[in-house]
């Protein structure tokens, strides 16, 4: 057995998170990273030892994430917050909070999914501009300029609302 085949586990909380911020529901996530681990297992021997792992799962993760998207037919890529039946709000939404987030919500959701992608990998997941770079498979120098234009769109989004 390949030697990175028990690392994978050590990134599935990551590797979940980041398949939750592009599927947008839990169980599509969760299918999601199965089959990314999957795939990864079938292919390990692809991965060159001494290199990112994590960027490695996070690549496979998000082409067949994209892959997926293809398959479907036409239509919204994004769940609209109101429609949403797993938001319980257990405070009613004039709270200046829920109102917030709300908000930021449908400005995020606003946002091209290229630019959702690159803030989710560096603000949320913390990765470095190198390691997004492996995965979305571009410059660093583009991964700096993509976030620079995405937080500036997100704020712009964000104050209008």
């Amino acid at each position: 057995m390949h030697e990175s085949v028990g690392e994978i586990e050590t990134h599935l909380p990551v590797l979940r998170r980041f398949a939750l911020a592009l599927a947008r529901d839990p169980e599509l996530a969760d299918d999601l990273v199965q089959n990314c681990v999957a795939r990864a297992i079938e292919r390990i021997d692809q991965f060159e030892p001494g290199t990112n792992l994590r960027a490695w799962l996070f690549t496979i993760l998000r082409n067949m994430h994209l892959d997926d998207r293809r398959k479907v037919a036409r239509g919204p890529l994004l769940q609209d917050i109101d429609d949403s039946t797993d938001m319980n709000l257990t405070t009613p939404p004039e709270q200046e909070w829920a109102v917030r987030l709300r908000e930021f919500a449908r400005s995020f959701a606003e946002l091209p999914v290229a630019d959702q992608d690159v803030i989710v990998l560096v603000a949320v997941d913390g990765m470095s501009y190198a390691d997004v770079s492996e995965v979305l498979e571009v410059p660093v120098g583009t991964v700096k300029s993509r976030l620079s234009r995405a937080r500036a769109r997100l704020r712009g989004l964000y104050s209008d609302s």
